[in-house]
């Protein structure tokens, strides 16, 4: 794979179908935003396995003349979501009615996002793509294949449509069979006459309301309702190569950024060297230890991250602590999760980095029978204690894997880039900004190089420092001398999650780029 070019716009996103939906709304005047509600809408229905309009969204949105906001579709736990409820359990279930217990927020992100946009595409033309492929079906890639056959057995027990859907002919759709969801289109169809708005407190949200509560999840019709996206201001920090963004808590937009402004603070002369993948390594260690105590709620954390960002003394401090020769001993838990990054750049200069889950393959496993969407278990990460951090309480929002990149470098460059891949997210997101950024490293090679995982994703527990082939020799065994607990997992896979990146040049020139772990490309005009 090559770095795509072009001038007039460009679209990245893990699934073609969903790269060419946006595509085609930027080639028919549309604007980034209205591209990437188009991908969205794709990617609910050609990669339904990692997302879904049943999960949650998150938006960092540059506008042309430079001002970026972000945008939060993110739900809370149900009102019926509390302790009682789950009397008995050591933990919320990964699967099934009970881990279905927070409101999808993916849909209020987009209708906020359009609100605040200059476009003028009506929505008919922006899911006219998703509602295609719904009806007519798409071919099985090898990768939603795979992970059909793999996570069946979890899947097959729930109540709902999933086997109806998924399993049409009683066993689990292989590569190249055709996936059809009518229901999933009818849906679509229904957002487009009755607005995005009936998602939560029309019609189509007493459907689905009804539905949930027939499957048993807690989340009600008065939960829909008093659900709306929110419009926290992006984290920032600002480094030697220029200022980045990335999302607010719940997220762990905080690590992301951490890890980058720790790094920055490092030495690390080559790309892909001992210094490079130690320092990232570590760095991560460190952010990830302040995210973990506390980050969450933000309505609920005592510390403030945009402090900690703005804190150069503070941040000095925590890279000192990092032992340029020596790893720290990393017992850590880690965080699942299943994830689409996309983003698109329009003619214009607007610039969107955009990500939605559903969390887990297939979220919940509950696939609402008369409306066919998958409903997510992200309050699934919920502690079943009475306090502390992520405690499960009725309105709390879940702490949450997602977070969606954009950096405005010094020499006039935008660029958005994200991955998917939980745990992984902050670390790929540092590798690839890393190589390219400071490096210099050719944007889709910056990609397709190999990566590197601490901790699991994917369903792997340990917590060991997992690489891909591909560097160079004396690089694994420096690691491992240095104290890391270096698995090698052969070549690259999708464990290290589906990472683009998109580059907007001062001069107006675009640059994209696709993860070859993914089914996606970069797609320009």
């Amino acid at each position: 794979m090559k770095t795509a070019h072009s001038l007039g716009g460009m679209v990245t996103a893990p699934h073609a179908l969903a790269s060419r939906a946006g595509l085609s709304v930027l080639q028919d005047g549309g604007t980034a935003v209205e591209a990437c509600v188009a991908v969205a809408a794709a990617l609910a229905v050609v990669y339904p396995h990692m997302t879904g309009i049943g999960g949650d969204g998150f938006w960092l949105i540059r506008e042309p003349d430079g001002r970026i906001h972000g945008i939060h579709g993110c739900g809370g736990a149900a009102a019926k979501a509390d302790l009682a409820r789950y009397a008995g359990l050591a933990a919320v279930p990964w699967r099934g009615p009970l881990a279905a217990n927070t409101v999808a927020g993916t849909i209020s992100g987009w209708e906020a996002a359009l609100a605040s946009d200059s476009g003028t595409l009506p929505l008919s033309r922006l899911l006219r793509d998703a509602i295609v492929h719904a009806e007519a079906g798409v071919a099985v890639t090898a990768g939603g294949a795979a992970i059909a056959e793999a996570k069946g057995p979890e899947l097959r027990p729930q109540p709902g449509a999933y086997r109806a859907i998924f399993e049409p002919g009683g066993r689990a759709l292989c590569a190249g069979d055709t996936l059809r969801q009518p229901v999933l289109a009818r849906t679509l169809r229904r957002l487009v006459d009755e607005g995005l708005d009936s998602f939560y407190r029309g019609a189509l949200g007493r459907d689905i309301a009804a539905d949930l509560a027939a499957l048993g999840s807690p989340v009600a019709a008065e939960d829909l309702a008093a659900h709306a996206a929110t419009r926290p201001a992006p984290l920032h920090v600002e480094t030697g190569l220029g200022t980045l963004y990335n999302s607010a808590p719940p997220t762990q937009g905080v690590a992301s950024l951490l890890i980058l402004a720790l790094f920055d603070r490092l030495r690390a002369d080559e790309p892909d060297r001992f210094a490079h993948l130690h320092g990232l390594v570590e760095a991560t260690k460190q952010a990830f230890v302040w995210r973990d105590r506390h980050c969450g709620d933000p309505a609920l954390m005592e510390a403030d991250p945009q402090a900690l960002l703005d804190d150069g003394a503070a941040l000095d401090g925590m890279a000192a602590a990092i032992d340029p020769a020596r790893a720290l001993p990393w017992p850590q838990p880690s965080q699942w999760g299943d994830t689409c990054w996309f983003g698109a750049v329009d003619a214009r200069g607007q610039v969107v980095s955009c990500i939605q889950s559903t969390y887990f393959e297939f979220g919940s496993g509950l696939v609402l029978p008369e409306t066919g969407i998958t409903w997510q278990n992200r309050g699934a990460s919920f502690r079943l204690a009475e306090t502390g951090w992520n405690a499960l309480k009725p309105g709390r929002k879940p702490f949450h894997t997602l977070n969606p990149a954009l950096a405005v470098l010094n020499d006039g460059r935008i660029m958005a880039y994200g991955t998917m891949g939980g745990e992984g997210q902050p670390q790929t997101q540092a590798a690839l900004f890393s190589r390219y950024a400071r490096y210099g490293v050719d944007l889709q090679d910056a990609i397709s190089a190999p990566r590197w995982l601490l901790g699991r994703t994917w369903g792997e527990n340990s917590t060991t420092l997992k690489i891909e082939d591909g560097f160079a020799p004396e690089v694994y065994a420096q690691l491992a001398a240095a104290g890391h607990e270096v698995e090698r997992v052969g070549p690259p896979t999708a464990m290290m999650g589906h990472a683009g990146a998109l580059v907007r040049h001062a001069d107006g020139r675009i640059d994209g780029a696709s993860d070859p772990r993914s089914d996606g490309e970069a797609a320009g005009w």
